[in-house]
């Protein structure tokens, strides 16, 4: 048996090779992708050789990227966090064929997958099984932003994903994918108000279909506009919250200056060509301001294990479950075969194609 593996030789060089399937062992199970989204930030991190890991030593004990042998040298064999897979074979009772679920190994047509060291998330029967892609990696990250925002008001008291935007204006920074499911995921559990700001006409477009509301920042200052909407106060006007998603220094630096004093960015971007343009003696300084990061490789400190990886992704199935069909509708741009994983992979790298969510099809 042979799966098709898309594997990144070089900055530019992406190619789909074929590898001989790996063994099924006792305990293990076999899976047969349906669907394989593509994580346009990441992912091209390492087409365009800006990720990281391709140049430098990441130590994980101190936390610290240093000199020193690449942590993920080319070739790059697993590229990509967003699949579905149904199972064709099993040797363990935890896990039946016929199962269809989510999961991160990356863009391949099949996989064998350890349920002791890897996370499967069963998908329900009434979930678009292509929307699962979003289940296991990518919903979470916009759930855990939610997450830091409910603990930078309540650190261990948190009890709902609501808690850091219920009844607060809200802006987010970038309209791709993981800035529109926060919004989504913000409006979802009770935002006063929510408003998508980016300079792209199509993205705003998307933003719009799914009923939000959207501001140019090349329009007209867009911190002017949502400081004069939104006031609390003598002195102390502006965004609640603001979540940056765009991996860009202006839009940070945007960002800062959309919140009221003492306001916090919730920042879930990747600056992978530094942060130059990023003003600290400005309104950061000027207004108190907090930028928290919310990666996904953590939850708040002292919110673990209650809120854990499977209950951000429980999240985000019932966000799909409520704003499935417009996501599908109106994010999915393109769903494409996996054989053209090479040529539309590069093509996005060198913005020959601009598309908002590709998904591979087995």
């Amino acid at each position: 048996m042979r799966d098709r593996v898309v594997v990144v030789t070089g900055p530019g060089r992406v190619e789909l090779v074929e590898q001989d399937a790996a063994e099924l062992r006792d305990g293990a199970f076999r899976v047969e992708t349906l669907y394989s989204g593509v994580s346009a930030g990441t992912e091209l991190s390492y087409v365009k050789g800006t990720n990281p890991y391709l140049n430098v030593t990441w130590n994980a004990d101190l936390g610290l990227f240093q000199p020193g042998a690449a942590s993920t040298p080319y070739p790059v064999t697993r590229l990509g966090y967003m699949q579905v897979g149904r199972v064709v074979e099993s040797r363990t009772p935890a896990v039946a064929v016929g199962a269809v679920g989510a999961m991160t190994y990356g863009h391949r047509s099949g996989y064998v997958v350890d349920p002791l060291a890897e996370r499967f998330v069963p998908l329900p029967d009434d979930l678009d099984p292509l929307l699962g892609v979003y289940v296991a990696h990518l919903g979470p990250i916009c759930a855990n932003g939610l997450l830091h925002a409910a603990a930078d008001l309540y650190g261990g008291g948190v009890r709902s994903l609501g808690d850091g935007v219920r009844g607060r204006r809200v802006a987010v920074v970038g309209a791709g994918v993981v800035a529109l499911l926060t919004a989504l995921f913000a409006r979802r559990h009770g935002a006063a108000s929510v408003v998508v700001l980016d300079p792209t006409p199509a993205r705003r477009r998307v933003a719009e279909a799914l009923g939000l509301e959207t501001l140019d920042p090349a329009a007209d200052d867009p911190a002017v506009v949502l400081k004069t909407r939104w006031p609390h106060g003598a002195g102390d006007r502006g965004a609640d919250l603001v979540f940056q998603c765009r991996g860009q220094d202006w839009a940070l630096q945007l960002a800062l200056r959309l919140l009221r004093p003492q306001g916090t960015v919730i920042d879930l971007a990747f600056y992978q060509s530094g942060a130059d343009a990023v003003r600290l003696g400005e309104e950061f300084h000027h207004n108190g301001l907090a930028v928290r990061c919310a990666q996904i490789g953590r939850v708040p400190r002292g919110l673990a294990p209650t809120w854990d990886r499977e209950r951000l992704s429980a999240e985000t199935i019932e966000l799909l479950r409520r704003y499935g069909e417009e996501i599908r509708q109106h994010l999915v741009t393109a769903v494409v075969p996996l054989e053209e994983a090479p040529a539309l992979l590069t093509d996005l790298a060198e913005r020959r194609r601009a598309d908002l969510q590709v998904v591979f099809t087995g």
